[in-house]
């Protein structure tokens, strides 16, 4: 059909099904397609654009009910295991594993490899000499005031296989986020890892929030918040860039009580929106902290255990929605200010395009307006994805509620 009017033209080419925007892109790995350089990933189908990485931190696996549990909570990867382990259930049941060192039975379920945790703070930024101890062993460097943690990583790394297809893979926290100067932390992120993370539990550490008023300058009411975790996504990314080289960054979001002198247990719904920002900000997996040491129930099995029924339910139906969505996950966003208050992300998949949106860090609660992209400028209504409900788009905008600070919401916008 053609329309000479070109205000008719574009009504009616608006409708049909969209395969691209008028928008700039927000940078990337690739997607699914950085693991096809990795045949270990490749095989194992990490590659499939239907795939996610939503992943459990240090589990046992010692019984089939193990695995079965964690894959019912939407689990698919194991990030470090104890040496006591059952890989070859991790292998039977179809999930994969990023381990520190080859355990018995190794196969396909190995995907990666995991260098080490979190040598920026206890290593440090620095080329000494590593004694060979860990956090708790004694002394880490060989003099107190020359900073080990690049040797640690390079020495760690040696250790494991090389040439087998598997990736390299390194989780970070503090010191690449907030304590390090940006070359420092660099070294870090760029010379040793092909996907790497940083966590920072905002909602539960003690110190955390005073630390981000002294090196971030944060106000006190920009922590603890979910947009928070997003912020850990964005120094990763920052910092990630500067090689020219980018690589898949994973979030990491506690679940219980992680120090015995923990600030608090988070909630479920907290939870949730620390997972949905840090997808925002362009995570690329999802870790979990299952462990509690401290509060009513302690465990290293968190997602396994009775006593904590309430957030076993929320991460299930939080894993779900990922999954469901990884396709549009999966692709390449589009930058676009859809409001000045909130944190958002524009996915353009099959014809429809998908907002994710929650409040921005120390934005107001409440109702925001949305104003969209000419190519929707045809749209009628918004399809509020998992909440069962449609809101009305006028002049190219809509209105929605932002309850919480960790209140999320995800539309569907067809032309």
């Amino acid at each position: 059909m053609l329309v000479v009017a070109s205000s008719g033209w574009y009504a009616v080419n608006a409708m049909r099904d969209l395969d691209e925007l008028r928008l700039p892109r927000i940078d990337w790995e690739g997607g699914p397609a950085y693991y096809e350089k990795f045949r270990a990933a490749k095989e194992a189908g990490w590659g499939n654009p239907s795939f996610f990485p939503i992943g459990v931190w240090f589990e046992s696996v010692g019984t089939d009910e193990d695995v079965v549990t964690d894959k019912a909570a939407g689990i698919n990867t194991y990030v470090e295991l104890t040496d006591n382990s059952d890989i070859r259930l991790v292998r039977a049941h179809g999930l994969y594993a990023l381990p520190s060192k080859p355990l018995k039975g190794v196969g396909a379920e190995t995907v990666g490899w995991l260098i080490t945790d979190e040598a920026d703070m206890w290593g440090g930024p620095g080329d000494g000499v590593w004694t060979g101890r860990f956090p708790g062993e004694g002394q880490i460097c060989e003099r107190q005031d020359v900073p080990c943690g690049y040797t640690v990583m390079r020495t760690l790394k040696d250790r494991l296989p090389k040439g087998d297809g598997r990736f390299f893979y390194a989780n970070y926290g503090k010191g690449v986020q907030i304590w390090e100067s940006t070359q420092e932390a660099a070294e870090f992120v760029n010379s040793y890892t092909d996907v790497t993370s940083a966590d920072m539990y905002w909602y539960t550490d003690v110190g955390i929030c005073s630390e981000s008023q002294n090196f971030l300058k944060w106000s006190p009411k920009e922590c603890p918040l979910a947009a928070d975790y997003g912020q850990v996504i964005d120094r990763m990314r920052q910092l990630d860039a500067l090689d020219r080289r980018r690589q898949p960054i994973y979030a990491y979001v506690e679940l219980g009580w992680p120090g015995t002198n923990g600030k608090r247990l988070i909630r479920p719904e907290e939870a949730a929106g620390a997972v949905m920002n840090s997808l925002i900000h362009e995570a690329r997996g999802i870790v979990y902290f299952n462990h509690s040491f401290g509060g009513p129930c302690p465990t290293q099995h968190l997602l396994r255990e009775d006593c904590y029924a309430g957030m076993r339910s929320m991460i299930t139906e939080v894993n779900r929605r990922i999954t469901e969505l990884a396709p549009v996950l999966n692709t390449q966003s589009y930058r676009h200010t859809f409001a000045p208050g909130l944190d958002t992300m524009l996915k353009l998949h099959d014809g429809s395009c998908y907002v994710f949106s929650m409040i921005k860090r120390g934005a107001a609660t409440g109702r925001h307006t949305l104003a969209l992209p000419p190519e929707l400028a045809s749209a009628k209504e918004v399809e509020v994805l998992f909440e069962n409900r449609k809101i009305p788009i006028e002049n190219g905008r809509f209105t929605d509620a932002f309850d919480d600070e960790y209140t999320y919401h995800i539309y569907r916008i067809t032309p």
